[in-house]
């Protein structure tokens, strides 16, 4: 994982996919590259798993998904995951994209302001 310093959220890539202003800025501006980007099997699950999607939506996720690294979660997410789940009242998905990110010395960025304070008192 040469060069990977950011973990994104869901939100975030949803953001950067219908280009809302907070995602973009906080992506963009910031200098960052899909090559220092990496996503949580959870980001894909909840990326690729809504219903109503249409071909086209579709192929742009898969399409910005290929651009950036794959992070599965094994066994030392999933221990950092229930530590993080019993600190907090935070959701299971969030709470494993969390410790994704934590696990891997990653920079977490997301719109979910309490996600990242999680992170922060971690």
């Amino acid at each position: 994982m040469n060069g990977v310093k950011y973990l994104l959220d869901t939100n975030i890539i949803i953001g950067l996919l219908k280009d809302v202003p907070e995602a973009v800025a906080m992506a963009y501006e910031g200098g960052i590259s899909p090559g220092e980007c990496a996503y949580s099997s959870i980001t894909r699950m909840e990326l690729l798993g809504f219903p109503e999607m249409d071909a086209e939506q579709e192929q742009a996720i898969v399409s910005m998904l290929s651009a950036m690294h794959h992070l599965p979660i094994d066994r030392k997410v999933e221990d950092a995951a229930i530590r993080l789940r019993r600190a907090t009242r935070l959701k299971l998905p969030d709470v494993i994209i969390a410790a994704t990110a934590k696990v891997h010395g990653l920079n977490l960025l997301s719109l979910d302001r309490a996600l990242c304070a999680v992170l922060l008192r971690a």
